[in-house]
């Protein structure tokens, strides 16, 4: 009986593995051979989340996104501005965008940081 226990978990480990090498080679058949790529925000990805996101119209924006810092997949910092006025931005997995403060495991405020490095005026709407 244990015997039979073994085979079948064997049987299953073998086409388990079988499955997800072929599916890796689909992956990289299907990608040209070539690791995929995250995706890179861009100015013009940046202002198309926020514009959406502030609903605003996408030919005209009252709010510019005028440079990305951290561009990290997960979470990407931005200055935009509005009416002559910078404030600190972020984008959140490509698609949310927020303009709270923003703290780190150890309480530090991250926006004060980024608002120092480019001499942008510590004002909160």
């Amino acid at each position: 009986m244990y015997g039979s226990v073994i085979i079948i978990g064997l049987t299953f480990k073998i086409a388990y593995d079988i499955g997800y090498f072929d599916a890796q080679a689909l992956k990289k058949e299907n990608s040209g051979g070539q690791l995929v790529a995250r995706p890179v925000l861009t100015l013009e990805s940046a202002q198309r989340i926020v514009t959406g996101a502030l609903k605003e119209d996408q030919t005209n924006p009252k709010t510019v996104v005028t440079q990305i810092f951290d561009n990290n997949q997960k979470l990407s910092s931005l200055i935009i501005e509005k009416d002559k006025q910078q404030k600190v931005a972020w984008i959140i997995d490509m698609r949310l965008f927020f303009t709270g403060n923003l703290l780190n495991d150890d309480g530090y405020n991250l926006n004060e940081g980024i608002e120092k490095q480019n001499n942008i005026s510590h004002s909160r709407e």
